[in-house]
């Protein structure tokens, strides 16, 4: 079987991976496609593009944990070899080869891993938490006088990018301008390739300035770091860092906002106190976590997985959701789920994700603001009416228009300083 071909061996239908992402029920869409093909099931990226969808939690693991065999270098895809996957095509700004941390193995993974290790260690987190309330309460009483918002244009898109930027020395303008060419890059669409390159120009420009005047910012902090040998790497560095860290947590906090609205008993749950914030933040990483899907590990030989034969240079996208669901990993009772975080949202093995405290402060201060300042908050559309930015990798909701009773909104007390390092963390 090439990695182009169009149906599995067993002849089932091969659905878009986009069939999960952009449903309201993408836990559906995985069952059956589980009932149809297994736990490894055959998916279409975009038109004559295929690909493995790895759904079951033990495979998820292997092939997370088995660099040897699973590489995340996707020079070694077929499809992108032969030019089935083209220069033009969306797929490109998610799936192409970086000589980042991403695209790279073994030993020199782990040299590009510990300046983002570092950065993280690096960050006051009762300083950012305190900086994340500020901004929160300071957006809020922007259309606090309106009554009405879009949790999603008006806060959650707003609130990661204006937290991260302030890490990185960016400032608001620039901040906007990335978050429109991040929207691009995530997509997978056809202005994925200019998003791509606009997101790039914009961290050299800042790469730039920050070289001729440092200052103390995670910017800073990766220009000097040891581990990164030039400006190729540094930048990507700051690629990674803050695509990732944006749009993770866009994602986390309006689907967060989203159950809250929509789903009585999760509402209520958080509302009566039943349910903590980090609690709710939990269910949401079973349920949606913010990469439904994660592009890919590329098979450097022959092999099965699951009872599927793998060819050499297929690619095998991580299915994050559809593994959480997987009842393999269940007991069906509830009181036992509760507090149970082996789900795999922010990966496993070599790569799983670094930045998993600072998303959490993010997105754990801005729901808990929300809450606090947004009384008798409801949706203005029908739960079923929410939709979702068209992406294979993401599922965030397009947009959350609410109105709620009209409350002071309390003056955001200045936070001194930034929520950057202090100093050069020790190795």
């Amino acid at each position: 079987m090439t990695s182009y071909d169009t149906t599995p061996a067993d002849g089932c239908p091969v659905r878009p991976l986009t069939s999960a992402t952009c449903t309201s029920d993408p836990h559906d869409v995985y069952r059956r496609m589980r009932e149809e093909q297994g736990n490894i099931a055959r998916v279409e990226l975009e038109p004559g593009v295929y690909a493995w969808l790895v759904m079951g939690w033990d495979e998820l693991r292997i092939i997370t944990e088995h660099e040897h065999l699973y590489s995340h270098d996707s020079r070694n895809w077929t499809a992108m070899r032969d030019g089935t996957v083209g220069p033009d095509s969306g797929l490109q700004p998610m799936m192409m080869y970086r000589d980042n941390v991403i695209g790279n193995d073994l030993d020199k993974h782990r040299r590009l891993r510990r300046p983002l290790d570092d950065a993280v260690a690096s960050i006051d987190q009762r300083r950012m938490r305190r900086s994340v309330a500020a901004k929160c309460t300071e957006l809020i009483a922007g259309f606090a006088g309106d009554h009405r918002a879009d949790l999603v244009a008006d806060y959650a898109n707003v609130v990661p990018l204006l937290a991260i930027a302030d890490l990185f020395g960016l400032d608001t303008a620039g901040g906007h301008e990335l978050r429109r060419a991040l929207i691009a890059l995530f997509g997978s669409q056809d202005d994925s390739v200019e998003g791509n390159r606009n997101f790039e120009q914009i961290l050299f420009d800042l790469l730039t300035s920050r070289r001729a005047a440092p200052a103390d910012d995670l910017t800073t902090l990766f220009i000097d770091h040891p581990d990164l040998h030039d400006d190729s790497e540094i930048l990507q560095a700051i690629v990674v860092m803050v695509s990732a860290a944006n749009e993770t947590s866009i994602t986390w906090i309006a689907q967060t906002l989203r159950l809250m609205l929509t789903d009585d008993r999760f509402g209520a749950r958080m509302r009566g106190g039943r349910l903590g914030i980090d609690d709710a933040l939990d269910e949401v990483l079973w349920a949606d976590p913010p990469m439904a899907n994660m592009p890919a590990r590329y098979a450097l030989r022959d092999t099965t997985l699951g009872g599927r034969y793998i060819a050499k240079g297929e690619a095998l996208v991580m299915g994050i959701t559809a593994s959480n669901s997987d009842p393999r990993i269940h007991s069906g009772d509830e009181r036992l789920e509760f507090g149970n975080r082996s789900h795999l949202a922010w990966g496993a093995g070599p790569h799983a994700c670094p930045g998993r405290i600072p998303a959490r402060i993010i997105c754990r201060t801005a729901v808990e603001t929300a809450l606090h300042l947004l009384r008798g908050v409801r949706l203005t559309i029908d739960a079923d009416d929410v939709t979702f930015n068209p992406s294979p990798w993401t599922r965030c909701p397009t947009t959350l228009p609410v109105t709620f009773t009209p409350t002071a909104i309390p003056t955001p007390q200045p936070v001194l300083g930034r929520p950057a390092r202090l100093s050069q963390p020790s190795r």
